[in-house]
């Protein structure tokens, strides 16, 4: 059988991929990876001031992201992406600071168990169910990025503040993010090759307005939990305030628990919400494999935590979309002092690239890297090769919760609708904070018999 290819750039040389991204406009940062980019395991990527290497190489990636030697904080231009919505929460700290968060978060953690929060899980789907159903009845195109955007913020808002999120308030979270995404100065092709390591990134008025949107969101659901009368709840919002570093006895300022919280609600929603987009596109497209995913859970009217085990399938589904659309297309840092990795030198300021998006499309890496077989997730994955949560400390801990909450929604919203792209020639990613499509995608509703 023909493995599928789902949407992504045909590698090209250097040159016509550069005209490619020109074209499209120079956030297009996938058409211009040239073919080398795929094929290379460690290698200078292109001429610029900063200078940029590649690294695809698996124990080359295991020891860059692991970075036992503190050489490798994260990259000037993430951290100058993202400041403006997560501050300087541990999403972006490095070296002492992020080791303070991380210690004063910890307790939070374990509150992303998912023996507590799949209830919210599936209360989060059937709240969202009946909007569907709408959807279906009427026979209208709804954009399938914000569906999954919508359900996912629901679902992360229920498992962070014990309450659902209102629709409206959603809808906005999401164009927020869509405008932030778009207008972010991360992913300028001018700023990546001519700018100077560790400069300040300025952001434009439209990233700025879109940070205080999503903040200010995110200071109206906390408000209640900062009352002087409000009672403790025990949950990630409560462990975040009780939190305290050990050396001081100091809390979180009320804008570190914006920062901190925007680090779980937006890193728990939009980053799944993107690979279920993927997902669901996917299986819309090859009838088979939604087949499948169907049968594996067919006969489960109520799935339960310990039935998310037995969908093997549809586990590697949601593995297999964040192989090829992995939720963070790029993972950059820079040295910070002159160093070396794998017999290649790397000055004070140079960038190493680790990219998910070439390492998990690297023909040294996986056969048949680009196309979509769930089925290779049955053997086993070389540490490095595969990497959609990152690797070593800083490694997401929101893995797990994740993978149980994209699981529980490809079975239950297969069972029950399909969604049908209205221009399915039409659709292909771009490389945003996460992997998107360029354009929303537009689906048709059936609800199933």
């Amino acid at each position: 059988m023909t493995l599928y290819r789902p949407p992504a750039p045909h590698p090209t040389g250097p040159v016509r991929g550069l005209i490619r991204a020109a074209w499209r406009g120079e956030r297009d940062l996938l058409s211009l990876m040239p073919d080398i980019a795929y094929t290379t395991s460690i290698g200078r990527l292109g001429r610029s001031r900063r200078g940029i290497v590649l690294i695809n190489e698996p124990d080359a990636v295991v020891q860059v992201l692991t970075d036992p030697l503190g050489v490798f904080p994260k990259n000037d231009l993430m951290v100058g992406a993202l400041e403006g919505l997560v501050g300087q929460s541990m999403f972006v700290a490095s070296g002492p600071p992020w080791r303070r968060q991380r210690r004063m978060i910890e307790p939070a953690f374990s509150l992303m168990r998912v023996n507590r929060s799949f209830e919210a899980m599936k209360a989060g789907i059937d709240a969202y169910e009946p909007i569907l159903d709408d959807a279906a009845q009427s026979g209208d195109a709804i954009s399938l990025d914000a569906t999954m955007s919508a359900l996912t913020a629901d679902i992360i808002c229920r498992t962070i503040f014990t309450q659902s999120l209102a629709s409206q308030t959603a809808r906005d979270v999401f164009a927020a993010f869509g405008q932030f995404e778009r207008s972010v100065a991360n992913t300028e092709i001018r700023r990546l090759l001519l700018g100077r390591p560790f400069a300040k990134i300025p952001q434009s008025a439209a990233v700025r307005e879109a940070c205080a949107r999503i903040r200010n969101h995110l200071a109206t659901l906390l408000k209640p939990r900062l009352a002087p009368d409000a009672a403790p709840i025990d949950d990630i919002v409560g462990a975040v305030i009780a939190a305290r570093d050990a050396d001081t006895g100091e809390g979180f300022s009320e804008s570190e628990l914006i920062d901190q919280i925007g680090v779980f609600f937006l890193a728990g929603h939009e980053t799944t919400a993107s690979v279920l987009t993927w997902c669901f596109f996917i299986l819309a497209q090859r009838p088979d494999l939604a087949a499948r995913l169907r049968a594996e859970s067919e006969n489960l009217a109520d799935i339960r935590l310990e039935h998310t085990k037995q969908l093997g399938f549809t586990r590697n589904m949601f593995r297999e979309a964040m192989r090829l659309y992995p939720p963070i297309t790029f993972i950059p840092r820079v040295a910070e002092q002159d160093t070396e990795i794998a017999g290649h030198r790397l000055e004070r300021g140079c960038m190493a690239m680790i990219a998910p998006w070439t390492i998990h499309r690297s023909p040294n890496n996986w056969p048949n890297a680009d196309r979509f077989d769930p089925d290779r997730f049955e053997g086993e994955v070389t540490p490095g090769s595969y990497i959609p949560f990152g690797y070593g400390p800083r490694i997401c801990v929101g893995a797990a919760f994740a993978t149980i909450e994209a699981t529980l929604i490809l079975a239950r919203l297969a069972q029950r609708y399909d969604f049908t792209p209205l221009n399915p020639d039409r659709v292909r990613p771009v490389a945003r904070l996460t992997t998107k499509p360029a354009e929303e995608i537009a689906v048709r509703v059936t609800r199933r018999a």
